[in-house]
């Protein structure tokens, strides 16, 4: 069976992986394909652009094979191809053609061009077997399993999925003692709390080990106050935090493979962070917990994740449904993890639960919404946030009910593709911009998780069967998965906005990512789930 993606379209990352060798984070080579013509855009790491482009200069293709630190170009009996040899030396022989610039250096024999990163050009790669440095990166690829009976289409959109996975690992570095991952390569390029979660969620099927180094990996960047940042690299961190669910991917991997050793190494330093964010994260003292809020108005709380939701429009600090019920969920995990600490984090999970009910639930939304600490009301903005109180379990049964109700009801939140960021019926607020309506994989699948746990199990599985269908469209048409999905299926994910208009020429920054991480490493986790696939 041919594992090897075979798409050439836009967007598509490029580099060399940290489960191949060692990585370097400062000067490492990175690639995307550019948006027209058979072309590759040269990034070096430090670089906000990419300035240096690598044409293939061939006769049109016959077949293509791209994947994350290789590619092949077939046509008339010729093959022109390029393997990322290290973290810095891309090495090709064929029809190519360059533009470089000062940030780089290269040199040819014969057919074979070789570009490094400036100061780290290694000549001795000319004279190495370029098949036999191919055949060594398609070494994980062609071993990652696909569940028997997967359609062609989840094959070859699984196929993907593990080679872009690959690419975002980086090896050791710094103050980062293990692998870990990286929503992108390009542009995010530094580690992101919540994303390496959910990259150790589809890891976890390949290589167990590997998806616990990538949890581990967030720890190193804790803080002696007991904060794990929102972001980090080997060599900086963010000071605000990101949705606390490391516990998640602690009770799953911790089920898959057995470690009380692991368990009992990061429990206590999880305790630490679990109780910074009650210190430092609720402004009025009722004790329910507030995300961070900023000036910029394109995103006024990045520490949620939802940057741009228009929950956050006013700039004002809100008790929140997710917030809370990602730390109760944490809570919950303590209690199993510390038994000599049960008790107290299990009455903290209650009393998180208890407030939720009392001050986030809207009897005329018929969910959780946020509440406006300042004015002493709640705003009764219908976002997919209101959903997640069932991840933790904080809604009662007939609250349950209530919320399935919405994601059915084609003016709140049965949309064409579910789940949408904000109700349908929101038209002020709703925009084809990120957290304005758009649907993101992740929050569909802790909000899955949510409605398997009051047992509406074929809902969760309808609503994530809908969700990889949709993955599956689109990766088979442009070769890459997208940053967020359009929820009334009428926009091509490239033509979402980003954080404002539609800029005239391509610009990842205002239009939905390429090649995203959780979208790919999810839909591995869905495809491998049981009950969903």
């Amino acid at each position: 069976m041919n594992k090897i993606h075979d798409i050439w379209s836009g967007g598509q990352l490029l580099a060399f992986s940290g489960i191949d060798g060692q990585t370097d984070f400062r000067n490492g080579l990175c690639l995307r394909t550019a948006m027209q013509g058979w072309t590759f855009e040269l990034k070096n790491v430090n670089l906000q652009i990419p300035d240096a482009k690598i044409h293939y200069s061939g006769s049109l293709p016959e077949k293509v094979e791209l994947t994350g630190d290789f590619f092949k170009f077939y046509t008339s009996g010729k093959i022109s191809c390029g393997v990322l040899a290290d973290a810095c030396n891309l090495l090709l022989d064929g029809e190519f053609s360059l533009e470089m610039t000062e940030n780089y250096e290269s040199v040819s024999q014969g057919s074979k061009i070789l570009i490094a990163s400036k100061g780290f050009l290694k000549k001795e790669f000319l004279s190495a077997d370029l098949d036999d440095l191919i055949s060594q990166r398609a070494v994980f690829v062609q071993n990652a399993p696909i569940p028997a009976g997967a359609s062609e289409n989840s094959r070859r959109t699984a196929i993907k999925a593990w080679s872009q996975l690959k690419t975002q690992i980086y090896s050791p570095e710094g103050q980062i003692t293990t692998r870990w991952s990286t929503p992108d390569r390009w542009p995010h390029k530094n580690m992101w709390l919540w994303d390496s979660v959910f990259h150790s969620l589809g890891m976890r099927h390949y290589d167990v080990k590997l998806a616990k180094e990538m949890i581990r990996a967030m720890f190193d960047l804790q803080q002696p106050d007991g904060l794990i940042p929102h972001s980090g690299s080997p060599y900086s961190f963010h000071p605000c935090t990101q949705p606390p669910i490391l516990s998640l991917a602690m009770r799953i991997l911790n089920e898959q493979d057995p470690d009380p050793e692991w368990i009992a190494e990061l429990a206590p330093k999880l305790e630490r962070h679990v109780q910074w964010m009650m210190a430092n994260r609720d402004s009025d003292g009722y004790g329910l917990l507030e995300w961070q809020i900023e000036a910029n108005a394109n995103c006024r709380s990045g520490e949620s994740g939802m940057d741009n939701s228009p929950r956050f429009d006013g700039a004002i600090q809100l008790d929140a449904p997710d917030f809370n019920a990602y730390v109760a969920y944490e809570c919950e995990s303590l209690a199993l993890f510390l038994p000599e600490r049960r008790e107290y984090w299990q009455k903290e999970y209650d009393r998180l639960c208890q407030l939720m009910r009392e001050r986030l639930w809207s009897d005329s939304c018929n969910m959780f919404v946020d509440y406006d600490v300042a004015a002493n009301r709640r705003t009764d903005i219908m976002a997919n946030s209101g959903f997640l109180p069932l991840y933790c379990g904080a809604a009662t049964t007939e609250q349950a009910a209530k919320m399935v109700e919405h994601l059915t009801n084609p003016e709140t939140f049965g949309t064409p593709l579910r789940i949408p960021t904000i109700a349908k019926k929101n038209v002020q607020a709703y925009k084809k911009d990120m957290w304005r309506g758009p649907v993101w994989i992740n929050i569909n699948y802790l909000i899955s998780l949510g409605l398997q746990r009051y047992g509406y199990h074929d809902l969760a599985r309808s609503i994530m069967q809908d969700t990889m269908r949709e993955e599956e469209k689109w990766l088979l048409k442009h070769g890459t998965f997208f940053e967020f999905y359009d929820d009334r299926q009428e926009t091509d994910p490239k033509d979402l906005e980003r954080k404002g208009k539609m800029p005239e020429k391509y610009n990842p920054f205002n239009q939905a990512f390429h090649d995203y991480g959780w979208s790919a490493t999810l839909y591995l986790e869905m495809l491998n789930h049981p009950e969903w696939n």
